[in-house]
């Protein structure tokens, strides 16, 4: 059953050289920290000395004005680089320029008609794709999942209010997940008795597993109650749970209804006494019905760490292979888990006896906490209200990343241990990949409209400079932007918003005015800007979309490195645990139609 640990690039030996040379880069290369955790958007036209200029060097900077923003998103993301190197050095250098192959493919020496790009710019773009995990599925995973989907599918009723994306990826997992179990029972031993999918939502996973021809006994964890409610009614549809019966005197009913009275209570024809009459039978969740369909079993919990002591003795025993199952075996599984969910899940497997296996699959790097650093929350919700004491200002969540303590205690030039602020993860949710031109436009232009507004901002004072004008524009603060006080937090604004800048700045102004703390400054502050102001301030810095777009794009690319590291982590740390047997990382979905694809599995000796 032994398994590759990790889908490295192919410039590598083996996991432990990618995994040292990621490190080495990630705490060394400048430009990438800058880029990844050092930079952000609302600082680009609010810095001096001007931050696009501070980043790049003036040859990446003339090659960017020469060609257009798709043209240097193909070089990041598409290109095939091979043709830029010179086939007799191992080091990406280039011969002039160019490489022999273009010499003789084109002999201008130029790409897309215009110039080659810079030598530092094709080395940086390749140290970055080497330093990222291979995001496609292997040939054998694609033509199991294939087959299996194939010729089980998912029947019409248990994939009712999916989505292409969904039914994509359940299908997929689910075909992973059952040929994972059968794995573990054949080469291991561990007879899985349930599956349990903690921060199960609406529960399409467990469903699936739960119908034919998987038939698990799936245990949905939920923490909202909506959630569950709205599961169980889908169950019935999937034909997992009978359908809730409801017998009613309707003459006594509908009397107490015209009456406005509340509904008599008796005996009901089930000899039960104290409940209305119209409640006689009331049925919900699923019944296992041996040779028909697996369980589904729902626990509303909040997970907030690894120990599932409280949890395991609520699951439901069943009959598993003619013997009763005392003692579950466990595999803890998970789709898209935010934040800190994946690392409860995966600690799962090392804090509680039953559990017997992991496979995760995570998303939301930006909800994840920091275990080395003070907290650099985006949302004013996650933020402490002590967040000003010195306690809680410095405080470290021993849940958060990095979960490893390799991460933890790795040295480099600038202290011990790797860290990840919010931009840093924000930027690592990203899909640069799956970007086409007219989305990418489209955010372009979002961001480009922040950022502007935050230059009206700090002109009209509603938020401060910087307190030190000397600290370096790139400074690596925690909080994401190195700006005075707290960002503001604007979130989304309608959709007619976004039609031109005048109308952004009015409906985020709209918006801001309506904040109980910051609204009486933002009326104050806003008062007398003309739509001619803000016309003027789009004319005056409009030939900066394309800086910010660079920037952004450039941004979005390197953090495929950060996502690199938080899933190298959670391997390492599975790998750190002697109680771990098997562990490794691999993808599990089209790239295109889900980008966060990697799962993270561990198996118990």
């Amino acid at each position: 059953m032994q398994k590759s640990g990790l889908p490295i690039p192919h410039d590598f030996l083996d996991e432990e050289d990618y995994v040292n040379s990621l490190l080495n880069f990630a705490t060394s290369h400048d430009l990438f920290q800058k880029l990844c955790g050092g930079v952000h958007i609302l600082d680009f036209l609010t810095q001096e000395p001007d931050l696009y200029s501070t980043l790049f060097p003036l040859e990446w900077r003339d090659w960017f004005e020469m060609h257009e923003i798709q043209d240097i998103l193909a070089l990041l993301m598409e290109k095939d680089l091979d043709g830029f190197f010179n086939q007799n050095c191992l080091d990406p250098v280039l011969v002039h320029g160019q490489s022999h192959n273009s010499v003789a493919n084109n002999e201008q020496g130029t790409w897309r008609g215009k110039a080659m790009p810079p030598a530092s710019l094709v080395e940086y773009v390749h140290s970055i794709r080497k330093h990222t995990l291979d995001r496609h599925i292997r040939p054998s995973n694609e033509k199991r999942n294939i087959a299996s989907i194939k010729a089980n599918g998912l029947a019409r009723s248990v994939a009712v209010g999916m989505k292409p994306k969904k039914v994509h990826e359940v299908g997929n997992f689910v075909a992973y997940i059952d040929g994972l179990t059968h794995k573990i029972s054949s080469c291991l031993g561990h007879e899985i008795s349930h599956v349990v999918d903690v921060g199960s939502g609406q529960n399409y996973l467990g469903r699936a597993l739960a119908s034919p021809p998987h038939c698990k006994n799936v245990v949905a964890i939920e923490s909202k109650h909506h959630n569950i409610d709205g599961a169980k009614t889908m169950d019935v549809t999937a034909r997992l749970a009978k359908k809730e019966k409801i017998m009613r005197n309707k003459k006594i009913f509908r009397m107490s209804a015209v009456g406005n009275q509340n509904p008599v209570h008796s005996t009901g024809t089930n000899g039960v006494s104290g409940l209305p009459l119209e409640q006689v039978e009331h049925e919900h969740g699923a019944e296992q019905q041996p040779g028909r369909h697996g369980s589904i079993q729902y626990i509303e919990s909040v997970v907030r760490s690894g120990d599932l002591s409280t949890i395991i003795p609520q699951i439901q025993q069943f009959q598993i292979l003619g013997r009763s199952s005392c003692d579950p075996q466990l595999l803890v599984i998970s789709l898209h888990s935010c934040g800190n969910l994946l690392h409860h899940g995966l600690r799962s497997l090392v804090l509680n006896p039953s559990v017997k296996a992991v496979a995760m699959v995570g998303c939301c790097y930006n909800l994840v906490t920091e275990r080395l650093g003070p907290p650099t929350y985006k949302l004013p919700s996650l933020r402490s209200p002590n967040i000003r004491l010195e306690e809680t200002s410095t405080a470290c969540d021993p849940h958060g990343f990095p979960m490893s303590n390799r991460l933890a205690i790795y040295p480099h030039q600038c202290g011990e241990g790797v860290r990840l602020n919010i931009t840093a993860r924000m930027m690592a949710v990203q899909a640069p990949r799956n970007w086409t031109p007219k989305d990418s436009d489209a955010f372009f232009t979002r961001h480009f409209y922040r950022a502007l507004l935050q230059k009206i901002f700090l002109d009209r004072g509603v938020v401060g400079a910087k307190a030190n004008e000397k600290e370096s524009a790139m400074s690596p603060s925690p909080k994401g932007w190195t700006g005075a006080g707290q960002a503001i937090i604007l979130g989304s604004l309608r959709k007619s918003c976004y039609h031109s800048f005048t109308a952004y700045v009015r409906g985020a102004v709209e918006k801001l005015e309506s904040d109980t703390v910051l609204g009486p400054k933002i009326v104050e502050s806003m008062d007398g800007l003309t739509d001619s102001d803000i016309t003027r301030y789009e004319l005056n810095y409009g030939h900066k979309k394309k800086e910010l777009s660079i920037v952004w794009s450039l941004m979005a690319f390197s953090a495929g490195v950060v996502e690199s590291i938080i899933v190298v982590d959670r391997w390492l740390y599975l790998k750190e645990h002697d109680e771990v047997g098997e562990c490794w990382v691999e993808a599990i979905f089209d790239y295109q139609q889900s980008p966060r694809n990697l799962v993270v599995v561990g198996i118990k000796k």
